[in-house]
This record gives structure tokens, C-alpha cells and sequence, in this order.
């Protein structure tokens, strides 16, 4: 859902305004409302998650966030997942885990719902390319495909069972299939 305020809002003035559920994003001068997770996007997302963070997180080479608020260019955005490498991790005075994270997510994850426009969450992996991510997913679950999206390459598109899931270089301790991916959906 498209909000348009009467007046022109600023990233400054959404970023002051309440959270809402699910999460509003700020793109372009305009608020978008994220989709209501259903039960294939959250069995996907907690999943998916764990998998990637048990690859990389003990070691401290990067951490997955989920629906984490990121704002970057202008834009204040909510990745299904966000991974950041370990030294970009946002922290406090203390040096535990910020709550602002002002920059792009090294590896931006999405998860298409039903009813979810493709073209609008390419877009935003597509603007978190620009502004310094390595990598991008945009994961198909009706059917069965995962776009892979990369800096100045073209999007590949992984459907067969057997395809090996392309990592950012820092996350190569993953590997992840296609059939791999999509039977987190099992029960």
C-alpha cells in the first residue's frame, strides 16, 4: 500500500513518525507498507536466517538481521533479512547492537509474498546495489526460484533443484540449493 501525504514528507519527518505492523518503508519521497508476512515468507525467513548465521556469525565474519530498518540514499527500508559483515554491524556506547543502522545491507534478502509486486522489491534490491550492498536475493517461494542480484552483473535466476545459491565472497561457507532453500517449507 502507497501512503501520499497531503504535503511532500521528508526522511526526516518518517523517521519520526510510530513504527507501524508490518513495517512502513520510506522510497522516492514516498511510504510503502510492507505485506503481512504469510506462513511460507516467515517459515522461509526464520529459517533461512538461522542457516545463514550459523555459517558466519560464531566465526564473526557477518550477521543476519531480521526486518531490521536500514537508511541509506535517501531511503529508510526494511529488508526480509539484512546482512552486514562483522566490522559494519552498527553498535552503541557500549558496544552492543545499535538501534539505527544508517547504511545499506551487505546482502539484502527478500521474500516475495502473494500478491507482492516483483518489480517494486527489485527495485529495492536494486537501490541497495547502488549504495554498496554485494548482493541481493529476491526469493520466488510460488515458484521455486531465487533472482541473484549482483553489482554490474546481470540478474541470474535459480529454479533447478540441484543449482548451488551464489553467496556474497564473505559468506562462502554457506552453501545453500535451490532444493536445499525451498525445503525449509517442509514440515
Amino acid at each position: 500500500m502507497v501512503q501520499t501525504p497531503a504535503k511532500p514528507l521528508t526522511l526526516e519527518a518518517f523517521l519520526t513518525r510510530p513504527e507501524t505492523k508490518p513495517a512502513s518503508e520510506f522510497v522516492d519521497g514516498k511510504v510503502f507498507q510492507k505485506p503481512m508476512p504469510q506462513g511460507k515468507h516467515s517459515a522461509l525467513q526464520a529459517d533461512l536466517m538461522a542457516l545463514i548465521n550459523a555459517a558466519v556469525r560464531a566465526p564473526k565474519i557477518a550477521r543476519a538481521f531480521p526486518e531490521l530498518r536500514c537508511t541509506f540514499g535517501g531511503s529508510s527500508i526494511v529488508p526480509d533479512i539484512a546482512v552486514f559483515v562483522w566490522a559494519r554491524i552498527q553498535r552503541d556506547a557500549n558496544g552492543e547492537i545499535a538501534n539505527t543502522f544508517p547504511l545499506t545491507p551487505d546482502w539484502t534478502l527478500e521474500i516475495l509474498s502473494p500478491g507482492q509486486s516483483p518489480t517494486k522489491v527489485t527495485k529495492k534490491i536494486m537501490r541497495c546495489l547502488k549504495h554498496g550492498s554485494q548482493m541481493g536475493w529476491l526469493i520466488a517461494p510460488e515458484d521455486k526460484a531465487v533472482w541473484a542480484c549482483r553489482p554490474q552483473r546481470e540478474i541470474e535466476i535459480f529454479d533447478e533443484p540441484e543449482d548451488l545459491l551464489p553467496t556474497p565472497d564473505f559468506a562462502d561457507a554457506l552453501t545453500v540449493t535451490v532444493a536445499d532453500l525451498f525445503a525449509l517449507l517442509l514440515l
